[in-house]
């Protein structure tokens, strides 16, 4: 069985729910397939947050821990979550616990310094989702986006992210195009994180400004909560280990404005 968490959006960013089944075509390969199961209940979720506290947060790490708060606030008692902060080195601050409490005492004492090995982290938090107790599984990445000093390589962690069922949100905290003095590695990361979002079906969002970090934090929160989840077994039943395109395509009712979806890419296919 594979499954797809969807998210529909409307013109405005705003989440759509109320969609049925037949709203929705899954194609593997190009190839429609029969959605076996379907779902849109607010179920148990596994987030790893992955937060940056390397040197060029500085101003920055203040409102990043807020948005982090905010996003525990909207969590539900039977959530579980993570924590993997990292600058020099990634390190798994807290293994997954459904209370966010811990977590939150960890987070304010965190400093900003060091340099940023985000692909490290990225790598430990995927990792770390292993453990993780419950059927949808998230990753909350907070950085400024940009890799200056991880072991593993974006090859990596392209391979990671489409090995795991794991999806990948990105709250980007860059600044300004115009005020940006940084190294061809810092200037590549909004572009790293914005393919492992898509890749995963998580999304990112960049912010400019440190006061918007909340309400986008809250988004997200609201927005992995208010999924669709669609099931099919593939009709190819061949075990060749390939990487196989997965496309949702939607059909709304009648009178809706034009909507878009978010959704995983693809998965590899067993092996034996």
């Amino acid at each position: 069985m594979v499954l797809v968490n969807v998210t529909v959006t409307d013109p405005f960013d705003r989440i759509v729910t109320g969609l049925d089944q037949e709203n929705f075509q899954v194609f593997d390969e190009k190839v429609e397939q029969k959605i076996v199961t379907f779902s849109t209940e607010d179920a148990p979720i596994s987030v790893c947050m992955v937060f940056d506290s390397s040197g060029s947060m500085g101003d920055k790490i203040e409102k990043s821990k807020e948005a982090a708060l905010q996003f525990f606030k909207t969590s539900n008692p039977q959530d579980e979550f993570a924590l993997v902060s990292f600058a020099d080195r990634a390190e798994l601050v807290s293994g997954f616990t459904s209370k966010y409490e811990n977590l939150q005492e960890h987070l304010l004492t965190v400093k900003s310094g060091g340099r940023t090995a985000l692909l490290d982290a990225i790598y430990l938090g995927l990792s770390e989702m292993k453990k993780a107790t419950t059927n949808r599984r998230a990753l909350l990445v907070i950085s400024d986006g940009g890799d200056n000093h991880s072991r593993y390589t974006e090859n990596d962690i392209r391979r990671a992210v489409k090995e795991s069922d794991v999806q990948i949100y990105s709250i980007g905290v860059f600044e300004p195009v115009r005020s940006r003095d940084r190294t061809s590695e810092e200037a590549g990361g909004p572009g790293l994180l914005a393919e492992f979002s898509e890749v995963s079906g998580g999304r990112l969002f960049s912010v400019e400004s440190g006061g918007e970090l909340p309400d986008i934090a809250e988004k997200i929160s609201v927005e992995l909560r208010n999924q669709y989840v669609l099931g099919y077994r593939p009709s190819n039943l061949v075990r060749d280990g390939r990487w196989r395109r997965i496309r949702v395509k939607l059909n709304p009712p009648k009178g809706l404005p034009p909507l878009q979806t978010f959704a995983r890419t693809g998965y590899y296919a067993p092996t034996q």
